[in-house]
């Protein structure tokens, strides 16, 4: 049995970034809407806390206009919206722990 292994390493470099998470089409338009509107609505953390329904608020109007954007289903807009706020929500709270 041999103690060596070989590597290739553009065989091994196309596996890693085939196991990376894909960013979902409109996710970064969609924090931008979220937060350009944001403004005008309640905060999406409140005394170190998440405000769920703040966030659930705010990515079904951003859901709306995604899905007149892009065309998608409503599923698929609400799923880009929500994981768009929440990546902002918890932005906002580590920003104001420190």
């Amino acid at each position: 049995m041999s103690a060596t292994r070989s590597l290739y390493w553009a065989t091994a470099m196309k596996e890693i970034q085939a196991d990376r998470a894909k960013r979902p089409a409109g996710l970064l338009a969609a924090q931008g809407l979220i937060r350009a509107t944001s403004a005008k609505r309640r905060p999406l953390v409140v005394a170190g806390a998440y405000d769920k329904a703040a966030i659930m608020a705010a990515a079904v109007a951003a859901a709306r206009v995604h899905q007149g954007r892009t065309g998608s289903t409503w599923g698929e807009a609400l799923s880009v919206t929500l994981k768009a706020t929440w990546q902002l929500a918890k932005a906002a709270r580590t920003a104001r722990a420190h």
